[in-house]
Order: structure tokens, then sequence, then C-alpha cells
């Protein structure tokens, strides 16, 4: 098989593996070139489960080895520093919150947390060169990977910079790649209507690591809609994370009422029985949107 036989196995393994809806997102799988991203090889590959594992402390990180790049071409994360357990991210995992992003050719899109820019370029695929994707990353290295790696791609500008503190402008779709205890208001003041979040909330399991769910949230005429995309484990966003919020989160996690969620609300209002995560500035609601 040829790279480019691989790369479209892949895509087309992602695409079960995701239930993925955008052929555009299949497309852009079997186009981008994962190897370009990584380094000089050798790699170092590791299972999806191996790496939930290890991250619970259940087990020590291993990897296995290799210079194929064809070896790269499957549902595996790979290493970018094993000293601070950074990793490429699992590919169906990203495909999934992609796919929720709902992009379309000519969105803007902002995309926190884009290591070194492999999803951000399968992204900037998607959008076309009518589009637009402003990406950061709050350690330099790895932004300064991502600026040179996206070099090719003229709709893409890449940051070292605060998660916490960086103004992404008026977006159509933002994924935010690191845990957090709530949405930021400035994220949704930045979205159009129409605009898609996808963000993941977290409780967290280590200094590190956190457990929670990936929602997606949706700006309309008449307020905020909301839905769980999924379950996961991710990097903490550090000072994205508010630690007043984190014993609220938690109970409203582990007693599954997020998993009613419908809208978010941000009109003051005191706490009701359909509120499931209720704060000062914004609340998780098992009411419909604009209800």
């Amino acid at each position: 098989m040829t790279l480019d036989d691989c790369r479209r196995f892949y895509a087309e393994e992602i695409e079960q593996a995701a239930n993925l809806t955008s052929p555009a997102l299949v497309e852009a799988y079997a186009s981008v070139p994962r190897e370009k991203f990584l380094g000089r090889p050798p790699w170092q590959l590791a299972s999806p489960e191996t790496r939930a594992l290890a991250s619970t402390g259940l087990i020590q990180m291993s990897y296995r080895t290799t210079s194929e790049p064809r070896r790269l071409y499957h549902n595996v994360v790979v290493a970018l520093d094993t000293a601070k357990d950074i990793n490429n991210g699992q590919p169906s995992a990203l495909a999934n919150w992609i796919n929720a992003l709902d992009l379309k050719s000519g969105d803007r899109v902002y995309h926190m947390g884009c290591g070194v820019g492999y999803y951000t370029a399968i992204m900037a695929e998607v959008v076309g060169p009518g589009g637009s994707v402003v990406a950061i990353d709050a350690q330099p290295e790895l932004a300064a990977r991502a600026r040179e790696n996206l070099s090719g791609y003229r709709q893409v500008t890449v940051h070292a910079a605060d998660g916490a503190a960086f103004d992404p402008e008026a977006c159509d779709a933002m994924l935010i790649n690191a845990g957090v205890t709530h949405p930021h208001a400035l994220w949704l003041e930045r979205l159009r209507e129409g605009g898609r979040l996808v963000v993941p909330l977290t409780i967290a399991l280590s200094p590190t690591i956190g457990q929670g769910m990936m929602v997606r949230i949706v700006r309309q005429s008449e307020g905020f809609s909301a839905n769980i995309v999924t379950f996961l484990a991710i990097f903490n966003g550090g000072n994205l994370r508010d630690p007043e919020l984190e014993a609220p989160l938690r109970k409203a996690m582990t007693t599954g009422a997020l998993l009613k969620l419908k809208s978010l609300r941000r009109d003051p209002h005191e706490p009701e029985e359909s509120c499931l995560f209720h704060t000062p500035g914004m609340c998780l609601s098992g009411a419909p949107c604009g209800i």
C-alpha cells in the first residue's frame, strides 16, 4: 500500500469509529499527512486504551516505536513529549469533536490547544481557502512547531497565547481542546448567531488530567442550545478552571444531572428545578433554549 492508500484506509477507519457525517472531514483525514506534524522519526505510538488507563494511574504508560510512516495511519496516539506526557491526540476522538462543529466552507474557526497543528490542518481543509482558522497553544514550543507545520495554509494563523486571555474575535465555530469548569463568557460572546462551541467540561482526576463531558453549545436567536457530545478524559486547562466550581460541577456530573442538558442560560435568575449547574454568570439547564 502507498501512503495515499494508507491515508484513505485510515480516513475510512476514523469515519466508522467516530460515526462521521461530514464527507469533507473524511476527505481531510485522507489528505493531511500526519507524519509532517510529528517531527522526525522514530515515533512512539500507543493505543487510546493504554493512554486512558495510564491517565488513571492503573498502569504505567508505554509506547511502541516505529520509523514507518504508514504505522501512523491508525487510531493511535503519538507521543510529542514523553517527559511532559503530551501526545498528538486520539484521531477518532478529535474527529468526533470536529464533526460536532458542523464546519462549512468559508467558516471562521477558533482552535484553542492546537498542539503541533495536525487537527488545525484538518479543520483548515474543511473550511477551505475561503475560511480561516485562528489557533493558539499555551506552550510556546508547541505553538512554534504548529506555526511551521501550518505555514502552507494561508488561512491559518497560530499564536502562543494564554487561552484565558486570548480574544478570538467573531467566530462560526470554536474547538476548546483542554478541560475547563465552565464555558467562558468571551467565547459565548464571540460566537456568531448559529455559531457552534465544542468545549470539555471536566472534573480534575489529577493536577494534569480531568474527566467529564464534551459539550456542544449553539448560539440561537433566542439563546444558547446545548447537548452532550461524548464522555472524555483530557488535559486540564490550567487557569481556565475556577476552583470554586469544581465541587458543584462534580455533583452535576456524578448525579447524572448534566445528562439532561438542553440549554445554556446567561440571564440572571434564581436556581430553579431545571438548573443543572447554576453559577452567578452562567447556568446549564435542562429546559429547552428560549424557555
